[in-house]
């Protein structure tokens, strides 16, 4: 930028007192000074601010008023105009994406969670979910609409001015949400899509014996779960495995891969492909909700492998269960089995 191209003399001063400051003033490692054209006002019309886009490599701000003053600012982002994120979940899988998305420096404008649920004898006290405790801890803004099509929500929503979207374990959004922000919704899904298109992918994947499983990032489109694919990461299911514990594996991965997926969509690099190109002629498998009746144990159709795998595809919740028959006239008794052990014959 040369001086007949500087926007106003403040301007000028701020570019040029930048330049001369790192001349006696080498900068320090993983602040970058090649970023110091980009320019973004703050809320006060007196003062700009310069940030190397990315926020998370350079981590600082330089902040600089009209008079030609310059000082080195930390934990400055919120007021940068870097791109903003809003991200829609409630279960606690999405709990550690959010989190790393504030831990990385990323700009969550807003998060979107489910109403708080009524809960005890007489419905009288309100949970939160997981999403919205570790949101209120962050000081972040909450949106809970009750639908996703409320006019009211949906121009709160548009408030926010989101560039990106996010979904973790969330509802189902209608078409005005995900096509809102100019550069795109994309759903974090805890399956190797195409396959597990659905409500519980990691349940039926343990339930169906499989011995790998992971994650995928894609682009929201209409019908559920079949956008363009982002990213994925493979991981093994062991023998021993429960829900749980692939949960918790695929939770903690799910965190990195969301914010790798923000970096490669803000620097342009992602390819989205197409699911119709990566499975052609597999035969896909579905991940339906999962109801109680579901959870039932068949013991006269199954198979004790099969048995296995469902018990442990349901622990430690829902739980798979069976009745025990009582003497006659006296109600069965239910019982929930958490966990099964394979002999050797």
């Amino acid at each position: 930028m040369n001086k007949s191209s500087y926007p106003n003399d403040g301007m000028r001063q701020l570019i040029e007192g930048y330049r001369h400051f790192f001349k006696g003033n080498p900068p320090r490692k993983g602040f970058c000074a090649l970023h110091a054209e980009q320019i973004a006002h703050t809320q006060n019309p007196h003062s700009m601010v310069i940030s190397c886009f990315d926020s998370r490599v350079c981590p600082e701000a330089i902040f600089a008023t009209n008079d030609g003053h310059i000082c080195v600012h930390r934990n400055m982002l919120n007021q940068v105009d870097t791109k903003d994120t809003s991200m829609m979940a409630s279960l606690r899988f999405a709990v550690e994406s959010l989190k790393r998305l504030v831990e990385g420096g990323y700009n969550v404008v807003g998060v979107i969670t489910m109403p708080d649920k009524p809960m005890g004898r007489h419905q009288e006290t309100l949970q939160p979910s997981a999403v919205k405790k570790y949101a209120v801890e962050q000081g972040l803004r909450i949106l809970q609409p009750v639908s996703l099509k409320d006019p009211e929500f949906i121009e709160e929503l548009r408030s926010l001015q989101a560039d990106l979207q996010i979904v973790v374990a969330f509802r189902m959004l209608p078409e005005v949400v995900w096509n809102m922000p100019p550069m795109g919704t994309f759903n974090l899904h805890a399956s190797l899509l195409p396959q597990y298109r659905g409500a519980a992918p990691i349940n039926w994947a343990v339930i169906n014996g499989e011995k790998e499983t992971g994650i995928t990032t894609f682009f929201l489109k209409h019908e559920i779960d079949t956008g363009a694919v982002i990213q994925q990461v493979r991981i093994p299911i062991l023998e021993t495995d429960n829900v749980g514990d692939v949960h918790d594996k695929l939770m903690m991965l799910g965190g990195q891969l969301v914010t790798d997926t923000v970096d490669r969509i803000l620097d342009g690099t992602v390819k989205a492909i197409p699911q119709e190109e990566m499975e052609p002629g597999t035969e896909l498998k579905p991940a339906p909700k999962i109801f109680k009746e579901t959870c039932r144990i068949d013991w006269e159709h199954k198979k004790l492998e099969q048995l296995y795998n469902f018990v442990r595809g349901l622990s430690p919740y829902p739980a798979a269960w069976t009745e025990l028959v009582r003497a006659e006239g006296e109600k069965p008794v239910v019982m929930k089995i958490y966990q099964t052990a394979k002999e050797a014959t």
